[in-house]
C-alpha cells in the first residue's frame, strides 16, 4: 500500500522557467522563505539562462538543483525533468512552482502537510487565486454543479479528489510509482489535465486545501460561459496556445476515463463556436486540432 505524505520525509520543490528571471525571483524568493523547510530546490530552465544560475546561488546557495535545458522542454517535459531529477536525489515528496506564480505566503506548504497528514492523503492541492486580486480565483472551480471564481463563494475548508497540478501541488514519491511524470510529448497545456486523469485512475487519495493558497496570473478569461454560465467553453487569446489546447484536449478524451465526455465536448465547442462566436472557420480549426490529438499527431506547429 502506497504511504500518503509524511512531513518527516524530505522535500524537493520543482519550478519550471522559461526567459523570465525577474518573475522567477518572486516564486524563489516565497519557496525558499517556507517554514517547513524544503531539502532540494530545483530549477529547470527552459531558457538556459546565466540570469537563473546567478539567481538560484543568491537566494537558495545550498538547497539549489540547476538544469539547464538547451531545448525547450515546455512546461510538461520541464517538471518531468524535475520530477525525475528530484526523485534521483531520493526526495520523499515533490511540491511544484512555476515562474509566474508563488506560494501566497511562506506557510502554504506547513499547512499542505497539516491537511495531508489529517486526511492521509497522496496529494495535495492549494486553491488558486489571482495574483492580482487574491479574492478571487484564478481559474473558475465547481462545487457540485456550481462554477465559482471568487474564494468566499467556496464552502468549506477541503475539496476531495479535486487538483489543481503543477501550481503549488505537493505530490509523495510513491504516487509517482504509480502515476509516473508528465507527459513531455503534451508540450504545454493540458498535460495537468492529463496528469490529473492518471491521479483520479490511481485509487490514491487526493484534494485540495482551501485554506492553503497559490497566486497565479488570472486565467479565468479563457472560459467562456455557455448555456447562462451552467457549463464553459476555453478559448485562448493566441493562435499557439489555442492549437496546443485543443490538439492536446483531442488527445485527452482519446483517453481511458475521458471517453465518454466526447459527446459532450463536441455540443459544448459547436454551441460555442457556431451558436454564440458565429465563428464557423474557428470550429472547424477546432475539429481539425481534435482529430489531430486523437490520432496523437504530436507534430507541433
Amino acid at each position: 500500500m502506497t504511504a500518503p505524505l509524511n512531513r518527516q520525509g524530505t522535500t524537493a520543490a520543482v519550478i519550471v522557467t522559461h526567459r523570465r528571471v525577474e518573475l522567477l525571483r518572486a516564486s524563489l524568493t516565497q519557496v525558499a522563505n517556507q517554514t517547513h523547510r524544503l531539502d532540494w530546490i530545483i530549477v529547470v530552465d527552459n531558457g538556459c539562462e546565466d540570469e537563473v544560475r546567478s539567481l538560484l546561488d543568491e537566494l537558495a546557495p545550498e538547497r539549489g538543483v540547476y538544469l539547464p535545458s538547451k531545448t525547450n522542454l515546455g512546461g510538461a517535459g520541464g517538471f518531468a525533468y524535475g520530477f525525475l531529477t528530484a526523485l534521483a536525489l531520493g526526495a520523499d515528496a515533490i511540491w511544484c512552482a512555476d515562474d509566474d506564480g508563488r506560494p501566497a505566503d511562506t506557510t502554504t506548504l506547513e499547512t499542505l502537510y497539516d491537511v495531508a497528514t489529517a486526511r492521509h492523503l497522496h496529494q495535495i492541492s492549494p486553491a488558486v487565486c489571482n495574483i492580482d486580486a487574491p479574492e478571487t480565483l484564478a481559474f473558475p472551480l465547481r462545487q457540485g454543479l456550481t462554477w465559482h471564481r471568487r474564494r468566499e463563494k467556496l464552502e468549506g475548508d477541503f475539496i476531495d479528489s479535486y487538483a489543481s497540478l503543477f501550481n503549488g501541488a505537493l505530490i509523495s514519491a510513491e504516487a509517482m510509482e504509480i502515476i509516473g511524470v508528465p507527459d513531455y510529448r503534451l508540450f504545454i497545456r493540458g498535460d495537468e489535465v492529463e496528469y490529473h486523469r492518471r491521479l483520479s485512475r490511481s485509487g490514491l487519495r487526493y484534494g485540495t486545501a482551501l485554506n492553503a493558497f497559490y497566486l497565479h496570473p488570472d486565467g479565468s478569461a479563457e472560459f467562456h460561459p455557455i448555456l447562462g454560465g451552467r457549463m464553459h467553453a476555453q478559448y485562448p487569446d493566441n493562435d499557439t496556445k489555442r492549437y496546443f489546447t485543443y490538439r492536446n484536449r483531442g488527445y485527452l478524451l482519446s483517453q481511458p476515463g475521458n471517453r465518454k465526455l466526447a459527446f459532450q465536448e463536441l455540443a459544448r465547442f459547436g454551441w460555442f463556436f457556431l451558436v454564440q462566436r458565429r465563428d464557423f472557420s474557428g470550429f472547424r480549426e477546432w475539429l481539425r486540432l481534435q482529430r489531430a490529438g486523437m490520432r496523437e499527431d504530436f507534430r507541433r506547429p
